[in-house]
C-alpha cells in the first residue's frame, strides 16, 4: 500500500495532466493555422499519455481514477480561447509550463518515465509560440522550436489583472484612510476621485514611457543592423549561416539559405531583425498610446468599487458597502490570478482579500489616529 502522501501526489499530477490535455485539445479546435493546430493536438496526445501513466500509478496504489473532469481554472481558460482566440491564452499557458517544468524533477516515478524531459520540451515550445505572436509557424518560430528560446513576456491577462488590482487596493486604502479621520462624505468622494485620477494618470504615463522606451531601443537596434548590412554584408551573411547551422541545418544548406536571403534586398533586413534580434519590425513591442490608455482604464475600473458607494450613501452604510464591494472585487482579482499561477481559486482569492483588507485596515487606523489628534 502506497503512503497517503504518494497517493495525493499521484492525484495532483493526474489532475494537472487532465487540465493540460483538455486545454490543448480545445485550442487545437480553435486554432486557424493548421500547423499550429497540429502542434496543439500533439501536445494534447502527450498529456493524455501522461494521464494514463498516473492512472496506472493510482491503480497500483489501490485507488480508482475514472472521472477525467477538467478543473474550473482549465474550463475558464478554454472559454477564453474560444471567445477571444488562442493568442489570448498562449502567453498564460507558456508561463504555466515554465513554472511547472521542474515539477517532476524530484519524483522518481516521473524520472523513470522520462517525464521531466517532455515537460521541458513543452515549456520551450509554448514559450516559442507565445513569442511568435502570430498564427503561423514561420521564421524564428521554427528555429526556437528546436530549443532556442527567450523569456516569456507581454502577458495581457497579467497586465489587466494587476492593473485593476492596483487601482482597487490603492484607492480602497485611500478612501478608508479618509473615512477613518471622520471626514465628511464630500471629502471622501473628492479624495477617492482625486486618487483615482492621479493613480490612473501615473499608471498611464509610466506605461507609455516603458513601451515607448522599449520601442526606441528596438528601433535603434534595427538601425544598427541596417548599417551593418550596408557596411559588411559578408559578415551578416556569415551570421545568418551560423544561425541556421545552430538550428540544425548542415553547413552547405545553411550557406545556401543565407545566400538566398541576402539576395532578397527588400526583405533581408526584416529577416535579420527577426532572426538575430528576435524582434518583429511591424510591432516593436506594440503601441505606447494603446498601452497608456489601457492602463488608465484598467486602474480606473479597479478603483470604482471602493469609491462608488460614497456617491449614493454616507456614513457607516457607505463604508460597509464600500468594503463589501471591494472585498468581492479583491477576491475576484485573486481568483483571476490563478489563471497565471495555477494555485487554487479559494487560496488565491482569500489571500488577495486579506492583503487588500489589511491595507485598508492600516490606513483606516492611521486616519482615525490623525482625526482624533487633529480634533
Amino acid at each position: 500500500m502506497k503512503p497517503r502522501n504518494d497517493v495525493a501526489r499521484y492525484r495532483r499530477n493526474w489532475q494537472e495532466e487532465i487540465d493540460s490535455a483538455a486545454i490543448y485539445a480545445a485550442i487545437a479546435q480553435v486554432e486557424k493555422a493548421e500547423k499550429l493546430a497540429e502542434v496543439y493536438r500533439r501536445l494534447s496526445a502527450s498529456e493524455e499519455a501522461h494521464i494514463t501513466f498516473w492512472e496506472g500509478k493510482l491503480r497500483d496504489a489501490g485507488v480508482r481514477a475514472t472521472n477525467r473532469r477538467p478543473s474550473f481554472r482549465s474550463r475558464v481558460t478554454v472559454w477564453l480561447a474560444r471567445r477571444f482566440g488562442t493568442q489570448s491564452v498562449i502567453p498564460m499557458l507558456a508561463m504555466k509550463e515554465q513554472a511547472g517544468r521542474h515539477d517532476y524533477d524530484d519524483q522518481p516515478e516521473a524520472l523513470a518515465a522520462n517525464l521531466p524531459v517532455v515537460e521541458n520540451s513543452h515549456a520551450r515550445l509554448l514559450a516559442t509560440i507565445s513569442h511568435a505572436r502570430g498564427s503561423g509557424m514561420e521564421g524564428g518560430l521554427l528555429a526556437r522550436l528546436e530549443g532556442r528560446h527567450r523569456a516569456v513576456g507581454g502577458n495581457a491577462l497579467r497586465a489587466a489583472v494587476l492593473g485593476a488590482n492596483d487601482g482597487l487596493v490603492s484607492v480602497l486604502s485611500l478612501v478608508m484612510g479618509v473615512a477613518g479621520a471622520h471626514s465628511s462624505n464630500r471629502a471622501i468622494v473628492i479624495a477617492g476621485l482625486a486618487g483615482t485620477l492621479a493613480g490612473a494618470c501615473a499608471m498611464a504615463m509610466g506605461e507609455w514611457l516603458s513601451v515607448q522606451s522599449a520601442r526606441e531601443l528596438a528601433q535603434r537596434q534595427i538601425d544598427i543592423e541596417r548599417d551593418e548590412l550596408r557596411e559588411a554584408p559578408e559578415e551578416e551573411q556569415e551570421e545568418l549561416s551560423l544561425i541556421y547551422q545552430a538550428k540544425g541545418l548542415g553547413t552547405d544548406e545553411a550557406n545556401t539559405l543565407a545566400a538566398k536571403l541576402m539576395a532578397d534586398k527588400e526583405n533581408v533586413l526584416d529577416t535579420l531583425t527577426r532572426e538575430e534580434l528576435g524582434l518583429d519590425p511591424a510591432e516593436l513591442g506594440g503601441s505606447a498610446w494603446e498601452a497608456a490608455i489601457t492602463s488608465f482604464f484598467l486602474f480606473f475600473t479597479g478603483a470604482i468599487a471602493p469609491v462608488a458607494p460614497f456617491l449614493f450613501l454616507a456614513g457607516t452604510p457607505a463604508v460597509a458597502i464600500s468594503l463589501a464591494a471591494s472585498g468581492l472585487a479583491l477576491f475576484t482579482t485573486g481568483a483571476a490570478i490563478t489563471l497565471l499561477t495555477g494555485r487554487g481559486v479559494l487560496f488565491s482569492g482569500t489571500r488577495q482579500l486579506l492583503i487588500g483588507m489589511g491595507a485598508a485596515a492600516v490606513t483606516f487606523g492611521i486616519g482615525r489616529l490623525i482625526g482624533i489628534s487633529v480634533g
